[in-house]
């Protein structure tokens, strides 16, 4: 009997230094995307998932980032004394109840294996999900809802792939354009190789390994092609794509941004 996946692990201990001075005091989970930080599509996604248990991988500094969640009684009222009711629900929205999210401290920057294995002792015996926020994904069925629907029949282990052009090797030696993103769901077995795991590449403990190995125990790893687009933004200019692309998705901003884009291009076009 297949279990359901209802927990996941966030890894959110990385410095952000791609985006600093920035991140010198904002963690970059939650620096904002339109405006919502990146956690919180990461938060919303695995909800629409059926995810009950949040588990962040922290480190020093994400002080903010717990905030984020925690209930702001004043602003809340204030919010209802003004009758803003619209805004008073998006607010709670963003809320998560107690006892629903738990923080881990990786104490050390040993890589994203180090940071699940972190979490271990409140996975137990469970499979579990993890996600990147890094990676945010705009589909009309969220990403890992999509593979939670397609885990159910096939268990196992399973990660989220999408095609890339392929530079080196050459493309006809290349064993295939796809390549892993930041979404994954694991069985307890993956705890279990990173627990014997000794430091791989860039003297960190990979995950990728840990899953290689299922591969090879239970050959039960599965690659899941999702529907939607994918942006990185843990780099600057995935990160202005994706205000780009979530920005022309909300209707009270789409025509002004439109005009705006239109405006450039041209510009751009008549100074060529």
């Amino acid at each position: 009997m297949k279990r359901k996946v209802t927990k996941a692990i966030f890894p959110v201990a990385g410095m952000g230094t791609r985006f600093l001075p920035a991140t010198k005091s904002v963690p970059k989970e939650i620096m904002t995307l339109v405006d919502r930080p990146l956690i919180q599509y990461a938060i919303d996604e695995a909800r629409a998932a059926g995810i009950k248990e949040f588990i962040f991988v922290t480190s020093r500094g994400k002080g903010a980032l717990e905030d984020y969640f925690d209930h702001a009684p004043q602003l809340e009222q204030t919010l209802e004394e003004k009758g803003k009711t619209e805004l008073l629900e998006i607010l709670k929205s963003t809320n998560m109840e107690s006892g629903a999210i738990a923080y881990m401290r990786q104490h050390r920057a040993l890589g994203l294996g180090h940071a699940v294995w972190c979490a271990r002792r409140l996975i137990a015996d469970e499979p579990f999900a993890v996600i990147l926020p890094d990676d945010v994904i705009s589909a009309e069925k969220p990403c890992l809802q999509q593979m939670v629907e397609a885990y159910a029949e096939t268990g196992g282990n399973m990660v989220a792939a999408m095609e890339v052009p392929v530079e080196k090797p050459k493309a006809e030696e290349a064993p295939s354009n796809l390549a892993v993103i930041g979404r994954y769901i694991l069985s307890p077995g993956v705890l279990t190789n990173l627990n014997k795991m000794k430091s791989g590449a860039g003297g960190e403990i990979q995950l990728t390994d840990a899953i290689a190995t299922e591969i090879n125990k239970n050959k039960d790893v599965y690659g899941y092609r999702f529907r939607g687009q994918r942006f990185d933004c843990g780099s600057k200019s995935g990160f202005l794509q994706a205000t780009v692309a979530f920005g022309l998705q909300r209707k009270e901003l789409h025509d002004d941004l439109w005009d705006y884009l239109n405006e450039t291009v041209n510009m751009g076009k008549a100074a060529e």
